[in-house]
């Protein structure tokens, strides 16, 4: 034997150094740039298209209603030019409607992505694991049996999700936290908090009930100027918790193994993102009511606009500023003379949306 046939010009293909494993190498970089690139683009055009669709709505929010103003006087009036009347109208009341809106559209589909993605499980939403239910007992019974109003039932929204959230948290970290527990408990506590409030309207006057079961169904309606600055303030600074929060968040979803690789602390990480996760849900419940299906379709719909499984946390944000935005101008202006709370015009279009994401993973996973 040669020792042309021992060492072969081509290099020795059992150390995988030769030139076809350079070149495939080269290849799969190629592919990866590719991928990135139509990723990017992809998530730009996503982007580009949601903001569109949030100023066109928001325009409309600021023309429609009782009174027609033009996009002209629209604009003029948000500079503090115009009419008196029209400035009025705009930045009296229906900028602070639209803007709590869009607060609490980002916050639920923020808290929605969230908890999707750090428990794996797509049940794993504030509407279906009791927070919301938790936020709406302590409202009811604000409401129902101390007779309080305004601030006051947020502030008691507020304490009744972070109480239910800890319930979870204290139940389920038995010997770790598994998603499936997680869920199941916090679907239990969903039925004690909906068995509560079904109690305390039963028991209550006709008129009171009616007023908590507005809030109930989740409503904008008129803003008073203290809740829009505690909303505000609270979806600002667990914006920007989530945002610090966010790289670990995806290292988590590469498996607690290779996150703790990488340095991150699972426990402290995921107790850090559970609090963002229940602050956003709470605060956004807080000041409208537990707005039917938001935090449930929100990072869904997201991760098929981008077409992956990434947390898609920007995006989720848009599409839930997005749905609550356009269906508040449903709720507002489809009827005449008549204005339905913007629950239920989620939960009219939310439901569909969410059977028809299950059928269309069903059809996926059947030709796989």
């Amino acid at each position: 034997m040669t020792a042309a046939e021992i060492h072969p010009p081509g290099g020795d293909a059992a150390s995988g150094h030769g030139p076809d494993t350079g070149a495939a190498a080269s290849d799969d970089r190629r592919m990866l740039r590719t991928v990135r690139r139509i990723g990017l683009a992809r998530y730009l055009v996503v982007t580009a298209v949601l903001v569109t669709l949030l100023v066109v709505f928001a325009v409309l929010a600021l023309m429609l209603g009782d009174r027609v103003i033009a996009p002209g006087d629209v604009l003029a009036a948000l500079f503090g030019q115009g009419s008196g009347g029209d400035r009025f109208v705009v930045l009296g009341l229906r900028l602070p409607r639209l803007a709590m809106g869009l607060m609490v559209g980002v916050a639920f589909g923020l808290a929605g992505a969230v908890f999707q993605s750090l428990l794996g499980n797509p049940l794993a939403s504030p509407d279906i694991i009791g927070i919301s239910q938790g936020a709406s007992a302590a409202a009811v019974g604000a409401i129902l049996v101390f007779g309080l109003s305004g601030l006051a039932v947020s502030v008691a929204a507020f304490a009744g999700a972070i109480l239910v959230a800890a319930l979870i948290t204290i139940l389920a970290s038995r010997n770790g936290v598994a998603g499936s527990r997680f869920v199941l408990i916090g679907i239990a506590l969903a039925f004690l908090a909906q068995a509560l409030i079904q109690y305390l309207l039963t028991r209550s006057d006709v008129r009171d009930a009616q007023s908590a079961l507005v809030w109930l169904v989740g409503s904008i309606g008129t803003v008073p100027p203290e809740e829009l600055v505690f909303t505000a303030i609270g979806v600002a600074v667990l914006a920007l918790g989530l945002a610090l929060l966010a790289p670990r968040l995806r290292m988590l979803q590469l498996g607690d193994e290779t996150a703790s690789g990488l340095g991150v602390r699972i426990t402290r990480t995921r107790l850090l993102l559970t609090l963002v996760a229940v602050g956003l849900a709470a605060v956004a419940t807080a000041a409208v009511g537990p707005i039917a299906f938001v935090a449930f379709v929100s990072a869904p719909i997201a991760r098929r606009l981008l077409g992956g499984t990434a947390t898609a946390l920007v995006t989720s944000a848009l599409v839930g500023a997005v749905v609550v935005t356009g269906a508040d101008i449903i709720a507002q202006h489809a009827l005449p003379s008549l204005q339905v709370p913007v629950g239920i015009v989620t939960g009219i279009v939310g439901a569909p949306i969410l059977l028809g994401l299950l059928a269309r993973g069903n059809r996926t996973r059947g030709t796989a």
